[in-house]
């Protein structure tokens, strides 16, 4: 007698291990909503956030490198669709927060900053760090995620950057810092005026990006998946789940989640950033071989992400944001089936790594953010500083790539 082969198959390995990682989410969400409210948002944001980066494959360095190097935007146009999506949110929320614009007033959690040479000399270290150590802060902490060991030594690179940065802020403040004006561009050109330029401004730089592509020959189409014949509910969310946990998201949705995502932080507290709570382990670190840092100048007075000073405690909110960017992107990646330990193979690449992360962690420490505080927070905050910090990021990406194809 013949028995009919069951009609749902056995989940792969890597499927029950991805399960396992959303559990542990899923637990560790409950323990940190028993201890603060605003432990588990945050845990909740760190999860979507790093979950997209890995599902989009969304890195700066990438975005940049890839321009540069072979004429390819896709990250670069995910970049910058997500920034728009980011602007039109930010401005929104900003308008009501500070509905009369006065000058020097400024919205109590965006990333305006003071801009000066601190601004231009952090992106261009921040900008060859990146490309050096194959990816940003928060690229580093997906691939980290993914099982790349390379970026596990940028990470820690990134950590010594940061603390080095710790120990010349004070000179940094003397010098630069608490002269440098923070220019909101509301306050020339009012709120509409000013999200009306910086949306221009970006469809600009996405038409330049198509541009690029087109003179090198890199315009590609769109994949094509075959969807099977539906045969009911089943089949369809079995289908939606192929394409949310197992295929690779189109660049445009990972930029436009990732931009909802952070209107949706700021609006709660504070715009998309992690560099600070890192220098926060980093002094913790030096703290513990008696080597913390003194008090900084100013670092209390500025939005974004400043430096936070070591108070002892094991963990605050932004502890549960950046674990759990690196977990979300673990778990995606598991469900994906794309998680492997990846071991360099040449020992220069551990050197590369490493002094790529120490460049971005310096860079980022003086300009008072990465390309997410500093780039990708700031420019929808509606500041000029975010303008500047992008051009000379851009010459830094220009510099590394260039290093990389002479040591290639």
């Amino acid at each position: 007698m013949a028995v009919e082969a069951s009609s749902t198959s056995p989940q792969p390995p890597h499927s029950m291990r991805a399960i396992a990682a959303w559990a542990l989410a899923a637990v560790v969400f409950v323990w940190a909503h028993n201890r603060d409210t605003q432990f588990s948002m945050y845990w909740a944001f760190g999860l979507a956030f790093g979950f997209t980066l890995q599902r989009g494959r969304f890195c700066f360095a990438s975005a940049f490198r890839d321009l540069f190097l072979l004429g390819h935007g896709r990250n670069m146009k995910g970049v910058l669709f997500g920034m728009a999506v980011a602007s039109v949110g930010f401005g929104l929320v900003m308008s009501r927060q500070v509905p009369m614009i006065i000058e020097g007033i400024y919205p109590p959690a965006g990333n305006v900053v003071p801009l000066g040479v601190h601004t231009a000399l952090g992106g261009v270290l921040f900008g060859i760090g990146m490309v050096l150590a194959g990816g940003c802060a928060s690229g580093s902490l997906y691939r980290m995620g993914e099982g790349y060991v390379a970026s596990w030594v940028a990470f820690a690179g990134l950590m010594g950057g940061l603390l080095v940065a710790v120990y010349t802020w004070n000179w940094w403040w003397q010098t630069s810092m608490s002269t440098g004006p923070r220019l909101w561009l509301p306050h020339t050109l009012g709120h509409p005026g000013a999200l009306a330029a910086t949306l221009l401004a970006l469809a600009a730089a996405f038409v330049l990006v198509l541009r690029v592509e087109h003179r090198a020959g890199m315009v590609l189409p769109a994949p094509h998946v075959a969807n099977a014949a539906s045969e009911g509910v089943a089949d369809d969310l079995r289908a939606l789940g192929r394409t949310v946990f197992v295929r690779g998201w189109p660049v445009l949705t990972a930029g436009a989640v990732l931009g909802g995502l952070n209107v949706m932080l700021f609006t709660a507290q504070e715009p998309w950033g992690f560099t600070g709570e890192v220098s926060r382990w980093s002094v913790g670190l030096a703290g513990v071989f008696g080597a913390a840092p003194g008090p900084l100048m100013g670092a209390d007075q500025l939005p974004g992400c400043v430096f936070v000073p070591s108070d002892g405690t094991l963990f605050n909110h932004m502890t549960f944001l950046v674990i759990a960017m690196w977990l979300g992107s673990f778990a995606g990646a598991l469900g994906a089936g794309e998680f492997k330990l990846r071991i360099p193979k040449q020992p220069v690449r551990y050197v590369q790594s490493l002094g790529g992360g120490v460049l971005m962690g310096y860079g980022a420490g003086i300009a008072m953010g990465c390309t997410l505080g500093a780039f990708f927070s700031s420019i929808p905050s509606l500041a000029v500083n975010g303008w500047v910090f992008a051009m000379f990021l851009a010459l830094g990406a220009w510099i590394g790539t260039q290093a990389i194809s002479r040591i290639a």
